[in-house]
């Protein structure tokens, strides 16, 4: 039999079928331990499942897919149901559980999903929480020089012209008259003076995280991140995106199509044609991005490799997307050493 699980914040809802596609039964869970044991005792009251699908394993289906693999219980990433399902059928929990059951027993673009156990899930948090703070200590700058601009007129005098660093030191050494909020330019002192403030601790967490990325990426994947025009949080997109089992990937033409760097076919007729691939992991397809523009600035080969292709009538962002192809293929061969390494 086959089960399929539509995964939510507070709740997940299972739907079994068995091989011939008969619905046995649905039910809902609390996503709790003891929701994911009675989920597990639930799906094998019905038998041995061949695999279980799983709508959204690296995000509200992550506790729950930790859970089934640490049961030995096969399971597999199904994509959303479709849209035109959705028009046909309808949308509710239980029906997405069923559409994901089915999609399961028709072997329907199943992946496998991130184990999310390892060095890369340790990778991806830390990453996650600096480029939060990177964020917004930038939105904090951003509110400081907004409203500098309509500050009053004598603190724009004081404040103008300044570097970054400057402003925010200038900004947190004001001195307003706190018994005097409903002055404008006191109390403009006060938000400049907090905003700055802000900013400035945030920069110092941004870059505490850093510290810790950068050493993790390297312990984890030093061939990797010893590639030219990769750097700790370039290398770092590239191996979240793998996720901690890279044996989910084929090939290293997966990998590419996994990254959004390799090219669809278009050919009609007697036409033969690619197309620029739009999907994949974005972050991944930045990551690439970044290293190649960095290669073409520091990178003889580089520089050499795209005058040959601009004499040969080749555009430069047909350039990158070529180069960008290639430096897939550079780093998931490094990819696979570092994991070889890490699990022998």
């Amino acid at each position: 039999m086959y089960c399929g699980i539509d995964t939510h914040a507070d709740t997940h809802h299972a739907a079994v079928i068995t091989d011939t596609g008969i619905l046995l039964e649905s039910r809902q869970f609390d996503t709790t331990t003891n929701g994911y044991q009675e989920l597990t005792d639930w799906i094998r009251q019905h038998g041995h499942p061949i695999a279980v699908g799983i709508e959204g394993t690296s995000s509200y289906g992550a506790g729950l897919t930790r859970h089934l693999r640490s049961h030995d219980i096969a399971v597999v990433e199904v994509p959303r149901p479709n849209r035109k399902l959705r028009r046909n059928v309808g949308k509710s929990d239980p029906i997405d559980a069923e559409a994901a059951a089915r999609a399961v027993l028709a072997r329907n673009q199943l992946s496998e999903p991130k184990h999310g156990d390892g060095p890369i899930e340790a990778i991806r948090a830390l990453r996650v929480a600096r480029s939060s703070a990177v964020k917004a200590a930038t939105a904090s700058m951003n509110a400081v020089r907004s409203m500098i601009v309509t500050a009053p007129e004598s603190l724009r005098t004081h404040l103008r012209g300044r570097t970054t660093t400057a402003l925010l030191d200038a900004c947190i050494a004001l001195e307003p008259d706190l018994t005097a909020l409903a002055d404008p330019n006191n109390a403009t002192m006060v938000a400049l003076r907090s905003l700055a403030k802000r900013c400035r601790e945030l920069r110092r967490e941004a870059d505490q995280l850093k510290k810790h990325l950068t050493a993790l990426v390297a312990d984890t994947a030093p061939l990797t991140s010893g590639i030219l025009g990769l750097g700790p949080d370039t290398a770092a997109a590239l191996l979240i995106t793998v996720g901690d089992n890279p044996d989910r990937l084929r090939s290293e033409s997966s990998f590419a199509h996994l990254c959004g760097v390799a090219p669809i076919p278009a050919s009609s007729g007697n036409t033969h044609r690619h197309r620029l691939h739009r999907g994949g992991d974005r972050r991944a397809n930045q990551a690439l991005h970044t290293a190649v523009v960095v290669r073409l600035k520091y990178s003889d080969v580089a520089r050499a490799y795209a005058k040959r292709r601009t004499a040969e009538g080749k555009s430069m962002p047909e350039i990158l997307r070529c180069q960008k192809r290639y430096l897939a293929r550079e780093v998931f061969s490094a990819l696979r050493e570092d994991y070889r390494a890490l699990t022998t």
